[in-house]
């Protein structure tokens, strides 16, 4: 990819590496779980293509940034930091505003960007995941406990070193492959000694989205660095719950563009389609303008349908 630069930017305390190409207005790309800068490598090179300065780090605790050690280093006040950070070393002179598209839970970061620093954001694309109001009356793990029980994934994530020591028996590209291919829409369980809940040694066989050259690429970042950090994000959950109190009932008040696959596991959890089409969303988003359910598409679509995926985040920022 030549014509994808890389450099290391010092942010909040932390270094963080940074991809990008293009010249124009800035778009920031926040990846997700378990994924890397790489997992926006097509949106980098056709969003560059179409007049914009593309910038996609890898978050604290990923890939060629840094990861600190304690788990409570990694809440979302710390990763908003980082991303302001961020933009104040990338902006152009003049340019305090970015345009932000995200994914999974680097959606969730960039909601809680537009919720803390509106001022910095013109508009944002979120894929996958949409705004999720706070529960006062129930923490997050208590809920998905109480919904899908102890072997729900951000369950089985909260113990630390419990899930790396699976992970490491099962082996980094088998987690990957596993993770990154999964179409089910419903529950992500990864029950003790039982991976994905088929032997560990069954073949994956690779989508024609997802190339082994790609695959080798997470794979060396995620030997090199380990799953913690990423994994220390869901560490914090309860945690984020006590800290964003004070915003608890509070609206998101920037462009929004959401775009979720039909077989998103997250759209399929309880509540959350009538949340999205009855209302709610735009309720608590006022300034929700598009919806898109991408036919036959699952969690991981900026790289299942790269080229649909660039357009219609194209077509939406192209606004602004």
């Amino acid at each position: 990819m030549e014509t994808i630069k890389h450099r290391t930017v010092k942010v909040n305390g932390v270094n963080l590496h940074v991809a990008e190409s293009g010249e124009g207005p800035l778009v920031l790309l926040i990846h997700g779980f378990p994924e890397l800068w790489y997992t926006w490598r097509h949106q980098i090179l056709g969003l560059a293509a179409l007049g914009f300065r593309a910038v996609a780090p890898d978050l604290r605790g990923y890939g060629d940034s840094d990861a600190p050690a304690a788990a409570d280093a990694y809440t979302f006040l710390h990763m908003v930091g980082d991303l302001v950070g961020l933009l104040d070393a990338v902006a152009a002179e003049g340019e305090e505003k970015a345009l932000v598209v995200a994914h999974d839970v680097g959606a969730q970061i960039a909601w809680y960007l537009c919720l803390l620093r509106p001022d910095r954001v013109k508009a944002l694309v979120s894929l996958s995941l949409p705004w999720v109001p706070r529960n006062p009356g129930m923490k997050p793990l208590d809920g998905f406990r109480a919904a899908y029980g102890d072997d729900y994934y951000m369950c089985r994530f909260q113990e630390p070193g419990e899930i790396e020591a699976q992970f490491a028996e099962m082996g980094t590209r088998r987690v990957l492959e596993g993770i990154l291919t999964y179409r089910i829409p419903g529950p992500f369980f990864l029950v003790k000694g039982k991976g994905f809940g088929h032997p560990v040694d069954d073949p994956v066989v690779l989508p024609s989205w997802l190339t082994q050259e790609d695959v080798d690429y997470y794979v060396d970042k995620f030997e090199k660095k380990g799953f913690t950090g990423g994994i220390n994000y869901y560490r914090n959950m309860n945690r984020n719950w006590e800290l964003m109190a004070p915003w608890d009932g509070a609206q998101v008040k920037v462009p929004v563009k959401f775009i979720v696959g039909e077989l998103d596991l997250v759209y399929h959890m309880p509540g959350v389609k009538d949340f999205i089409h009855k209302g709610g969303f735009k309720k608590m988003v006022p300034l929700l303008e598009e919806v898109v359910v991408m036919e036959g598409v699952a969690h991981f679509l900026n790289q299942e349908r790269p080229q649909d995926t660039t357009q219609h985040i194209y077509d939406f920022l192209s606004k602004f």
